[in-house]
């Protein structure tokens, strides 16, 4: 397995696929990639058609894949708001790969999804990038949990617009304004997940005895707000100003554990409380029985967070030989007090290792074992040899 990355910040679109191209090419010595994504800044929309083609015939990639986002990563940095062209290539002997363009219809019984690409038969690795406005993530993974159990999905949707038609995405030569493309890998290759949701519990673990789609009713009988004022007092001064980003729920994985560790919540923003029942309205769906407890997020509880997940992962697995990451753009400077954060951290923790990606208007990772689209989170593909 020989991975190579390369970042251009040049405006010029052509330049910088030029430049990015053949430093890759050099680094990965003649050989020719089986798989590569790039990922660009909005800038470069006006230019993408020429572009994507000539990238892709001479990049000469088996599987290419892509999309914009608002801020790109590449190596340690994170080209924030401003002109970057990241990409991401590799040799990977003895893996299968497929690649895709997702479509779906809407029927009366529900989503169909169309595109998807021939899967194996045991464990396998879907690498998806999506678009947010024309994709139903949610529904995708669902229905891929159903017919391929032990299928894990990482990815990002595509960032930065801010009216549909507006993000792109790649596939070989084709530049795509709907959808979602995606990558799917077996065999000779290992692609470990991590997903760093940055948050931390406060009060104590709760069941929700009433509920009604995102909306919990109430806990332990009692209205749902009621309960979480309860919490709220609990807390210090100092974690009481951390709560201005909005407490989030904790959404237990497996009720049946008698103690939870880090990554055993599925983490879920509130946003609302409706008045005139106290009901708490959160962004999945709810059900009575479920335990929860409530989160708060800030920069230093993100910042350990991802740092002890990625020493779990270099102590636990082979080194890693190259990585894609996925964060929110609500991490980054609007987040952290200092540039880089999340790329910077993966490159301390596992090395000068190949790594692109970019800021997501939302993030998928497997928590607890099963895929979730996330928001807040750094999701991390990291590509190991097959032991």
């Amino acid at each position: 397995m020989t991975i190579a990355q390369a970042t251009s910040s040049d405006s010029d679109s052509a330049q910088a696929a030029r430049e990015v191209v053949g430093s890759v090419k050099e680094k990965l010595g003649g050989e020719r990639p089986s798989l590569a994504f790039y990922f660009v800044s909005n800038h470069h929309v006006p230019q993408l058609d020429d572009t994507a083609q000539t990238l892709a015939e001479e990049l000469g990639a088996t599987h290419v894949l892509g999309c914009t986002g608002e801020s790109i990563i590449g190596g340690d940095v994170e080209y924030e708001e401003r002109p970057a062209f990241s990409l991401w290539a590799g040799t990977f002997p003895g893996a299968e790969i497929g690649s895709a363009h997702l479509t779906f219809e809407q029927t009366p019984d529900g989503f169909v999804f169309l595109g998807i690409p021939a899967m194996p038969s045991g464990p396998a690795t879907l690498l998806l990038l999506g678009e947010p406005y024309t994709f139903p993530t949610d529904a995708f993974i669902k229905r891929m949990a159903e017919d391929y159990p032990e299928l894990q999905v990482l990815g990002g949707m595509s960032s930065g617009a801010s009216n549909p038609g507006e993000n792109r995405l790649f596939l070989g030569s084709e530049v795509l304004m709907e959808g979602a493309v995606a990558a799917v890998v077996s065999g000779g290759t290992r692609v470990r997940p991590l997903v760093s949701q940055g948050c931390r519990p406060f009060g104590k673990r709760l069941v929700i005895t009433k509920a009604e789609q995102n909306f919990i009713l109430a806990i332990g009988g009692r209205p749902a707000f009621e309960k979480l004022s309860e919490q709220l007092q609990e807390l210090t001064p100092h974690e009481r100003e951390l709560l201005e980003r909005g407490p989030h729920v904790g959404i237990a994985i497996d009720a049946g554990k008698e103690q939870y560790r880090r990554g055993d919540f599925l983490v879920r923003n509130i946003i609302g409380i409706r008045r005139e029942d106290g009901a708490i309205a959160v962004t999945d769906m709810v059900k009575p029985g479920l335990t929860i407890q409530y989160h708060l997020r800030d920069a230093e509880t993100a910042s350990e967070d991802l740092q002890v997940l990625l020493r779990e992962a270099h102590f636990s697995g082979a080194q890693p030989q190259g990585a894609l990451l996925f964060s929110c753009n609500g991490r980054g400077r609007r987040l952290f007090d200092v540039p880089n954060h999340d790329a910077a951290t993966v490159t301390r923790e596992l090395g000068e290792i190949p790594l692109a990606g970019f800021f997501a208007a939302g993030e998928i990772g497997p928590v607890g074992g099963q895929n979730f689209l996330h928001g807040f989170t750094a999701s991390l593909a990291l590509f190991e040899e097959s032991t």
